[in-house]
C-alpha cells in the first residue's frame, strides 16, 4: 500500500511538472531581463536605422550665438530653415514668438510623414502621443506641422514618423536668424559714458525710395544713460513711427513731421517704420538710421569732453582773476 501511494505521489509531481514546462498547466514565467529585451526590439523596429535613411549633412554655421524667444519681438515671421536630408524639405515656415516662446508651421515638401516629434526616434518611441506634431492640411493641400522651438540658430533634433515605413526617420534642422527682418529683434540699450543734458549728432538715413531725408545733425537727449533723439524730416505727411516695437506720434502740429525716438544703438543700422500720408493711403515704409557715435556734441558744438576742460579752464582763469584782484586790493590799502 505504501508503494503504490509513493507511486501515485510521483506521477502526479512529474504530470505537473511536464504540464508546466509545456505552458499547459499556469503562465510561464518571464524574467525581467527576457521582457526588457523584447521591448527594445519593438522599440528599435520603429526607428530607422543608418542604412535606410538617405545621405545626412550638417546644418548651420559655426560660431554662431543662439537666439531665444526673449531676443525676439512677439509676432509672427517668416524664417528660413535648413535640413539635413533631402528627403524632409521644408518650403515653408513661420515662427511665432508669444508669451516667451517660440513655435513654428513647417511646411514640408512632400506627404510622406504623418507627424513630427522635437527629438530622436527613440525619445519620440517613449514620449507620450501627445508630444507629437500631427501632420495639417494647408489650403493647397500641403501638409503642415507646428512644432515648438528651443532656438534659432542651433542644430535641433526633428524625428518624422514616416507614413508608408511606419518608421521614425531622424533629421536635424537649423533656424537660420539672419533670415528674420531687423524689426523683429529686441535691441538692447548701449550704455553712454555722457552726463544728463542736450547734445547733438549725425544722423543717417536709408531705405524708401530714397526721396525723403531727415535733418542731420539731430538733437540728442542723455537721460539716465539712455538716449533720444529729436527726428525732423523733409516732409509733414508721417503721422507716426514704429521703433523696437513701439510707437511713436508727432510731437509736432505744424511744419515737417518731427518724433523723440529712442536710440538703442549708435554706429549701427537701426530699423525703423515710418507711416507717410502722401500716397492715395497711409502706406508704412521701411527704413534704417545709423547714428554717428563720435559725431556726438554738446550744446555750443564742443564734444562732451571738451566742454569738461574747456570748464576746468575758464574755472582756473576765474579763480586767477580774483585772486590778483584781491592781492591788488591789499596793496593798495
Amino acid at each position: 500500500m505504501i508503494g503504490e501511494t509513493m507511486l501515485k505521489k510521483r506521477i502526479v509531481y512529474y504530470a505537473a511538472l511536464l504540464m508546466t514546462i509545456t505552458g499547459v498547466l499556469g503562465t510561464p514565467v518571464i524574467c525581467h531581463g527576457e521582457e526588457n529585451s523584447e521591448t527594445m526590439t519593438e522599440s528599435s523596429d520603429l526607428i530607422a536605422g543608418e542604412g535606410e535613411r538617405a545621405a545626412q549633412q550638417t546644418v548651420g554655421e559655426q560660431g554662431l550665438e543662439p537666439v531665444y524667444a526673449g531676443n525676439l519681438k512677439e509676432g509672427t515671421y517668416s524664417i528660413a530653415v535648413d535640413s539635413s536630408s533631402s528627403m524632409f524639405r521644408i518650403v515653408d515656415a513661420e515662427l511665432t514668438v508669444k508669451d516667451g516662446k517660440m513655435t513654428a508651421v513647417l511646411t514640408l515638401g512632400g506627404k510622406g510623414y504623418l507627424k513630427l516629434f522635437m527629438g530622436t526616434g527613440e525619445e519620440a518611441v517613449a514620449a507620450d502621443e501627445s508630444a507629437c506634431a500631427e501632420f495639417a492640411e494647408d489650403s493647397e493641400g500641403a501638409y503642415t506641422y507646428e512644432i515648438p522651438v528651443a532656438a534659432l540658430n542651433m542644430e535641433l533634433e526633428c524625428t518624422g514618423f514616416s507614413k508608408r515605413k511606419e518608421k521614425w526617420y531622424d533629421h536635424q534642422i537649423f533656424f537660420k536668424a539672419e533670415t528674420l527682418p531687423a524689426e523683429a529683434f529686441v535691441m538692447e540699450t548701449e550704455p553712454l559714458d555722457l552726463k544728463d543734458g542736450d547734445y547733438t549728432v549725425n544722423v543717417e538715413l536709408s531705405g524708401g525710395t530714397g526721396r525723403a531725408t531727415v535733418i542731420s545733425p539731430a538733437r540728442l537727449r542723455i537721460q539716465d544713460q539712455k538716449a533720444t533723439a529729436v527726428i525732423e524730416w523733409s516732409s509733414s505727411n508721417y503721422d507716426y513711427m514704429i521703433v523696437n516695437g513701439e510707437k511713436y506720434l508727432p510731437i509736432n502740429t505744424e511744419g515737417n513731421s518731427v518724433f523723440e525716438i529712442p536710440v538703442p544703438v549708435f554706429d549701427e543700422a537701426m530699423a525703423v517704420t515710418a507711416d507717410t500720408t502722401a500716397m492715395n493711403a497711409p502706406h508704412e515704409i521701411e527704413y534704417t538710421l545709423i547714428f554717428d557715435k563720435a559725431s556726438i556734441k554738446g550744446k555750443f558744438g564742443q564734444t562732451p569732453r571738451i566742454i569738461g576742460v574747456g570748464m576746468v579752464i575758464i574755472a582756473l582763469i576765474v579763480g586767477a582773476a580774483a585772486l590778483t584782484k584781491k592781492r591788488g586790493t591789499s596793496d593798495e590799502a
